[in-house]
């Protein structure tokens, strides 16, 4: 049973590394998709918000209880800081992940104004 709740916990993984993706390089993908701009756009707002708070992600949570549920020690703290600082260094400063969330949704916000600007512009010459 511990295997099943460890593929468990690496499908949260997977999934969660993908939301994060998502949230920097969406709106790469969301061109002439107004829906999936919309859905990136709440991303980029929640993305944001929950690395600048001190509420623990859903996703985070879930990747825990099923890493327990194997029989497993849990990581402490957050998701990115943990990998951040597993990965990249132990040292990592986890302000920059707050600041990083909010330059990164700054940037594509900024692409989806120009997107905006660009089309309504070519809508409605002057």
């Amino acid at each position: 049973m511990a295997t099943l709740w460890v593929a468990a916990a690496t499908v949260i993984l997977v999934v969660h590394l993908l939301f994060n993706l998502w949230f920097v390089f969406g709106a790469l993908i969301t061109r002439d998709r107004p829906l999936l701009e919309r859905l990136h756009i709440l991303s980029l707002l929640y993305g944001a918000v929950m690395e600048n708070v001190s509420w623990s992600c859903p996703l985070t949570v879930a990747e825990k209880w099923c890493l327990a549920m194997a029989g497993e020690t849990p990581y402490r703290g957050e998701f990115l800081v943990h990998y951040l600082q597993t990965l990249v260094s132990p040292n990592f400063p986890v302000r920059l992940l707050g600041l990083g969330a909010i330059g990164i949704c700054l940037i594509n916000l900024a692409v989806y104004a120009r997107r905006h600007m660009v089309l309504h512009r070519h809508a409605f010459p002057h």
